[in-house]
């Protein structure tokens, strides 16, 4: 016959409370590392909102100390100009339309002395601490000529040139 090992019962006594403890343990493992993560998670949304406010407050700082004509521009809501009264006005629409960032590429033909002199004129005002490039010189005349045909008509420089020209 058989006889009942007392420690039988026993080893399966202690291999359940082995399970239920390491159930347990688990449970609370499981718990803590869900509290962990929630708190990563909070930790990580205050950082990324004092992250954008930091931002925010680094460009509202340096708007101030950049040159105006390299910032990005909007489009005005009047796309339509109003015409100048006097010649002081002729500089304010020229600045204006010098100011925003032109994207249409164009080529221009200029002769060997024109760009010489540009580069010249370019030069003069860098060593005067004014940054300017040949482009926005460029730019600079031609918005100059427009506006001052828009006000004058063939009265204007470009009129009276084209004139002359053509004679």
């Amino acid at each position: 016959m058989k006889q009942d090992n007392p420690f039988a019962k026993l080893g399966a006594l202690d291999q359940q409370l082995y399970q239920e403890t390491a159930q347990k343990s688990q449970d609370n493992s499981n718990e803590k590392l869900g509290n962990q993560k929630e708190k990563e998670k909070k930790i990580s949304s205050q950082l990324q909102s004092s992250t954008k406010q930091i931002k925010k407050e680094s460009i509202r700082k340096s708007r101030g100390t950049m040159v105006p004509r390299h910032h990005d521009t909007t489009q005005p809501r009047n796309h339509g100009t109003m015409t100048p009264q006097d010649k002081d006005s002729i500089f304010e629409v020229v600045r204006r339309s010098v100011k925003q960032i032109g994207k249409e590429a164009a080529t221009h033909r200029f002769t060997l002395e024109e760009k010489n002199l540009l580069a010249d004129i370019e030069y003069t005002y860098k060593r005067q601490g004014i940054r300017t490039s040949e482009n926005e010189i460029t730019r600079i005349a031609i918005n100059y000529f427009i506006e001052d045909y828009r006000q004058n008509g063939e009265q204007s420089i470009l009129g009276k040139i084209l004139k002359l020209l053509n004679a």
